[in-house]
C-alpha cells in the first residue's frame, strides 16, 4: 500500500467519522428524517450531474438496479435515517462507535451464515469487538443512556449489514459514481414519504445548522464517497476496508472536539478495544502474499 492510498484512507476515514457530529448538530434545529431527505435529494442530484460529467449512464444492468435500490433503502433511509432520529437523544461518538461495529457483523455473518473460513487472527478481532462494545454499553446503560435511541443505531448498523452482505458483486460493471448519486434518490424518495407520516416537520435556522448541512451534505455525502471510489481502485475493497478500524476513535474525537462530548476511563478502553477488533478482522481477510 503506496502512501497515496494511505493518505486516501486517513481521508475517508475522517470525512465518513465526522458525519456523526454534523448529524448530532442538525437534529439540534431540524427534524431530522426531513432533513436527511433534503441533504440526499441535493446530494443525489450533485451525484447524478457529475457522473454524467465523467460519462457515465443511468442505464445500468438488472444487478446494480438491484443494488441502487436495495442501497438506497436500507443504507439511506434506514441506517441513516434511524441514526439522525436516535441522534436526538444519543450522543455523535456513541452512534459513530455502534456504527463502526459494522465490519465486525459483516465478518460474523459470512463466518455464520456462508461458512466462510475465519482466521485466528479473526476470531480474536471479534471477540475483542463484542468485549468493547460490552464495556461501553456497561458504562453507558449505567449512566442512563436512552436505550431507545440505542436500539435505532443496532437496527440501523444490522440493516447495512444486510445489504452489505446482500449485494456483495452486485455493483460491477462501472457507472458507480451514478449508481451513488441514484441511491442517494431513492432514499430521498423514501425518507420525504416517511418524515410526514412520523415527525413534526420543523426548520429552526440557525448558522451551525447551514453550516453543518452544507457539510454533511458535500464532505460526507460527496467528497468522501468519490475518495472512497478512488481507493477501491486503487488498492481493491478487502485492504480499503481496513481503514473502517479508524472510525471508532475518529468518531469519538471530533465529537470530544466540537461537541464537548467527555469519554470515562471504559468508554477509552471500549473504543481502543472495538479499534483493535475490527482493524484485527480486517487484517485476518487479507489475501496472503
Amino acid at each position: 500500500m503506496d502512501i497515496r492510498a494511505i493518505l486516501m484512507g486517513l481521508a475517508f476515514a475522517l470525512m465518513w467519522s465526522s458525519a456523526f457530529t454534523s448529524a448530532r448538530i442538525i437534529v439540534q434545529d431540524a427534524s431530522p428524517l426531513f432533513s436527511l431527505a433534503v441533504r440526499f435529494l441535493i446530494s443525489g442530484l450533485l451525484g447524478v450531474i457529475i457522473a454524467r460529467a465523467m460519462g457515465q449512464t443511468w442505464h445500468l444492468t438488472r444487478n446494480q438496479w438491484r443494488a441502487t435500490i436495495l442501497f438506497g433503502v436500507c443504507q439511506n433511509a434506514l441506517y441513516l435515517g434511524l441514526n439522525f432520529v436516535a441522534m436526538q437523544t444519543v450522543e455523535a461518538s456513541l452512534a459513530a462507535i455502534i456504527a463502526s461495529t459494522m465490519p465486525l457483523l459483516v465478518a460474523l455473518s459470512t463466518w455464520l451464515l456462508f461458512g466462510e473460513k475465519i482466521k485466528p487472527l479473526g476470531l480474536a478481532g471479534l471477540l475483542a469487538g463484542i468485549v468493547g462494545v460490552g464495556l461501553i454499553m456497561g458504562t453507558r446503560i449505567s449512566a442512563g443512556v436512552d436505550l431507545y435511541g440505542v436500539a435505532l443505531c443496532g437496527i440501523g448498523v444490522l440493516s447495512l449489514t444486510f445489504a452489505t452482505l446482500a449485494l456483495r458483486g452486485a455493483i460491477s460493471g462501472g457507472n458507480f459514481m451514478m449508481i451513488v448519486g441514484l441511491q442517494m434518490l431513492v432514499g430521498s424518495a423514501v425518507l420525504f414519504v416517511a418524515a410526514p407520516l412520523t415527525e413534526t416537520i420543523y426548520v429552526n435556522p440557525t448558522l451551525p445548522l447551514a453550516l453543518a448541512f452544507a457539510y454533511t451534505t458535500l464532505v460526507p455525502g460527496l467528497a468522501a464517497t468519490f475518495i472512497w471510489v478512488l481507493l477501491l481502485n486503487r488498492i481493491g475493497p478487502v485492504r480499503a476496508a481496513t481503514f473502517h478500524f479508524l472510525n471508532p476513535v475518529f468518531g469519538v474525537a471530533i465529537a470530544a472536539a466540537l461537541l464537548g462530548e467527555r469519554l470515562g476511563p471504559l468508554d477509552i478502553i471500549g473504543v481502543l478495544t472495538v479499534t483493535v477488533g475490527i482493524l484485527a478482522v480486517q487484517l485476518a481477510r487479507q489475501p496472503a502474499r
